[in-house]
């Protein structure tokens, strides 16, 4: 019999993500799970009633490929009013299962082995694996809290980053797991490093509508800047914005030829998805300005809500401009690892949080780094925040 792991040896290093155990410690021990970025809050009920309406009215067998045309043409009304980016809903959209699709299907179907992938760490765990299962190279920008605790990247290691192999930058803005909300002047650069080496950009923007009031700046997609709505594949889903991270709606959106190679990957991994729920998400994003901004300030009060707690307790609260999460530094409560703080902390008080450290290629930058997510209902981050107080008695 054999006995070695029959996994190729290229994804060997990726073992089960951290998602997945500190998940599972938090139902082991019954503990709050702040770990994982999912709502324990339904959408809006309006999104939920047209998928009931299109599970009885037949809507369950296989949509096109690109998606159905009402999403498609939802997908693009959106962009235009909420960004001014124009797309054509017939050979500009295609409709994924989820972000995590589109970024796969993306990387895969745009870079050959050996290619380069510009990423900013911590990043996203897909990341670094469909650049992996692509064959190809990642060369990780590292993001550092300031002074003032705001996360900001390097000029000269971005443009070092940058070579003849490029072919890909990935930006996620706003950004987990640090909050951040890369900055016009930040873009900006971005965008002149892409045109100088003719690389292609893939933004992951699905926090796009979870930018805080306090914010030094706006949300601004990479694609609405000069000589970048040709290069860049925007993604975006349904899950964040309309709390269904279940429903595994996702989207890309871009030039005709980039959208195509995603496409044609794409058939070959779900070649379709979700087809009750299309319809559902199509109806949500054209719900009024009211739900966004309504959306965004609930998020901000929990924000502030575990925030309070979480300085109570003793951590070094970093600054959150967006997202489900914020980041704080240990080193005032443990010398240990994030890593091991975070296996700890369930038994010690009952609470799970995520460690930052294995988002990074440089893992000793994170080190001293946790994440907590506040999109849970107020009552459970309360409880979440009293029990934490326990580490600084």
């Amino acid at each position: 019999m054999m006995t070695t792991d029959p996994l190729v040896e290229r994804m060997r290093a990726f073992g089960t993500t951290i998602f997945t155990e500190m998940s599972a410690l938090a139902v082991r021990t019954g503990s709050i799970n702040l770990g994982q970025g999912f709502p324990d809050t339904d959408g809006p009920p309006e999104m939920l009633e047209a998928a009931v309406a299109a599970l009885r009215g037949g809507a369950n067998q296989y949509p096109p490929l690109p998606g159905i045309p009402a999403l498609r043409a939802a997908i693009t009304a959106h962009d235009q009013r909420f960004w001014g980016l124009t797309r054509d809903a017939d050979s500009e959209v295609v409709v994924t299962a989820g972000a995590t699709e589109a970024v796969a299907a993306a990387i895969m179907g745009l870079c050959e082995a050996g290619d380069e992938v510009v990423c900013f760490e911590p990043y996203y765990d897909s990341y670094a694996a469909s650049v992996t299962l692509a064959g190809a190279v990642r060369r990780p920008v590292t993001l550092r809290p300031g002074p003032d605790g705001v996360y900001r990247f390097d000029e000269g290691e971005l443009r070092r980053a940058f070579g003849p192999r490029t072919r890909l930058v990935l930006l996620n803005s706003p950004h987990n797991p640090t909050g951040k909300v890369f900055t016009r002047e930040e873009l900006t650069l971005i965008a002149s490093l892409c045109q100088e080496y003719d690389t292609y950009a893939l933004t992951d923007e699905v926090y796009e509508h979870l930018v805080f009031t306090d914010a030094a700046e706006p949300h601004v997609p990479l694609a609405s800047l000069p000589g970048m709505a040709e290069r860049t594949l925007r993604i975006s889903s349904a899950g964040k914005t309309f709390s269904c991270t279940g429903w595994k709606v996702g989207w890309a959106t871009g030039p005709a030829p980039l959208v195509s190679a995603v496409q044609r990957v794409k058939q070959f991994l779900t070649f379709v998805s979700a087809s009750p729920l299309q319809p559902a998400v199509a109806v949500a994003l054209g719900l009024p300005d009211s739900y966004f901004t309504g959306f965004r300030d609930g998020l901000q009060a929990r924000r502030d809500r575990l925030v309070a707690g979480l300085s109570e307790a003793g951590f070094e609260v970093l600054p959150s401009s967006g997202t489900y999460f914020v980041t704080v530094d240990i080193r005032a409560l443990s010398p240990k690892s994030g890593a091991e703080f975070c296996r700890e902390l369930p038994e010690r008080c009952g609470v799970v949080a995520v460690p930052t450290e294995v988002f990074y290629d440089h893992q000793e930058e994170g080190r001293h780094l946790i994440r907590f997510a506040f999109c849970k209902r107020e009552e459970i981050i309360d409880e979440a925040a009293q029990r934490l107080r326990k580490l600084s008695r």
